[in-house]
């Protein structure tokens, strides 16, 4: 990249630019959809190498970025690139994104779509991956770029993770980052990811509800029994299974499980979230108010508390049920919660408590790979300084109250960010909660999007002129 003398203007109007341009972001985006990087299945394996040396990784090299590729420590796994720059600064920062996809559902998008093509109608660009998280970690490398055509350089080492197996659980990924911190390492993290919480305005987000899902079984017999000869003497399983769920959670989704409630929020957590509305925006479902944690705002029971949903349940034959009592049922199950909980205590404390009620006939099992995810809570303090600071350049940037989300609702890697390396976390997302992600027409909205790339490029610009500032807020 050149030497250069411009200033912070001349950064956000080359990103806008390079967004606009039908040969800038939108065709690059469109390279990164096509490859079907879906983790979940063996057979995509070689696409999520594809993707690091064809697809994302051409774009870090143009900007003077080292590659390392690591193999995942789980064999058959997505591997992990980590792109560098160094530019000598005091300052270093992390980035990450995730190139693999959840499943790209072919045959159910509108309008005959194709998930691995770009398609664009109105402000809606649809295909898998453009929220999430290609689309968005694309933005962060535009706005890069867009900094070091206009000044020649970043003004503070950065590292950059693209991970190839976040929809798989993210497996491996602690472990491989355990083992080599020191390449890992830095001082701060921001990265794009998730929706953000209101459509009309941004917000940064300091970190993610812990996750773990398990089954809950209820196996009694072989076969199934008449159920006019039986019925009456045979207990029935999926009956049993219904009445423990029954027992963990009330028929309006509050817990009844007195340790797993999270009975105090911070007031640093409380306060932040004053203000702030979960809004889906344009098709997205309506909120059932009387559901959920009693007395807690609709954002606090999403992002400040525990919960317990039941992904699906089944005994018998759904489509062809016979009259017969059924040998076994089965309820995959997940429980979503915040700091204060602690992960390994989970399942303990649910097997205390189905014995307790007399369930001991209930068995808590391992959900099947595809399905077996495990994160714990994370969340920097939002009157941390670097998120402050952050909120303040996103605020301007914008001419929008950026709010602040204590934690997402959501999970991902960030118990990586936040107990191994040990730096504050801001996610700046840049999708919206009703993009489809996970589901078929999955897409971003161009307005936000724009906004998007100019406000993370104008992170990184004051990143540069402040690294001295950055580096000494990290420590606090």
């Amino acid at each position: 990249m050149t030497n250069c003398k411009g200033n912070l203007e001349d950064a956000l109007v080359t990103a806008t630019r390079d967004y606009e341009s039908p040969d800038g972001y939108f065709k690059k985006l469109s390279n990164l959809v096509s490859f079907r990087t879906e983790s979940q299945l063996p057979e995509s394996t070689s696409v999520l190498y594809d993707y690091i040396f064809k697809g994302v990784g051409p774009l870090f090299k143009e900007l003077g970025y080292s590659l390392e590729v690591f193999e995942n420590p789980i064999v058959g796994l997505g591997p992990i690139l980590l792109a560098e720059r160094n530019e000598e600064s005091p300052l270093t920062v992390l980035g990450y994104g995730h190139g693999d996809v959840i499943h790209g559902q072919d045959s159910q998008w509108n309008n005959d779509r194709s998930p691995w093509e770009l398609s664009f109608e109105g402000d809606k660009i649809y295909g898998r991956g453009t929220a999430d998280n290609k689309g968005q970690h694309l933005a962060h490398i535009s706005a890069l770029k867009a900094i070091l055509k206009t000044r020649g350089k970043l003004g503070f080492n950065h590292r950059f993770i693209i991970e190839m197996g976040e929809e798989n659980g993210s497996l491996g990924f602690r472990n491989l980052v355990q083992k080599n911190l020191k390449k890992f390492s830095a001082d701060v993290f921001f990265a794009s990811d998730g929706p953000r919480t209101e459509y009309n305005r941004p917000n940064i987000t300091l970190g993610n509800r812990g996750v773990i899902n398990f089954d809950l079984s209820c196996n009694l017999r072989q076969g199934g029994h008449h159920s006019g000869n039986w019925g009456g003497l045979l207990a029935n399983p999926a009956i049993v299974l219904a009445n423990a769920i029954a027992s963990i959670i009330d028929g309006k989704g509050v817990l009844k499980v007195d340790s797993l409630i999270q009975k105090n929020i911070p007031k640093s957590v409380r306060n932040a979230l004053k203000g702030i509305l979960r809004d889906g925006g344009p098709n997205s479902p309506i909120i059932n108010k009387n559901w959920g944690p009693i007395n807690r705002t609709t954002i606090e029971k999403v992002t400040a508390s525990n919960t317990f949903e039941v992904l699906s349940f089944s005994s018998g034959n759904a489509l062809n049920p016979v009259n017969a009592v059924p040998p076994k049922a089965i309820a995959a199950c997940q429980v979503r919660f915040v700091i204060g909980t602690k992960l390994n205590d989970i399942i303990p404390t649910i097997r205390a408590h189905l014995d307790k009620n007399n369930f001991e006939q209930i068995e808590i099992c391992k959900p099947l790979e595809c399905n077996s995810i495990a994160f714990e809570a994370t969340r920097t303090d939002p009157d941390n300084l670097f998120a402050q600071w952050v909120r303040s350049i996103v605020s301007k940037s914008t001419d929008l109250e950026c709010g602040i989300l204590p934690n997402s609702a959501g999970s991902n890697m960030t118990e990586v960010i936040q107990y191994d390396l040990k730096i504050p976390i801001v996610w700046l997302p840049l999708s919206y909660a009703g993009c489809s992600q996970h589901a078929p027409n999955e897409h971003i909205i161009k307005p936000l999007m724009r906004e998007g790339i100019r406000t993370v490029t104008e992170v990184y610009w004051h990143m540069g002129e402040e690294h001295n500032n950055v580096k000494k807020i990290s420590r606090y």
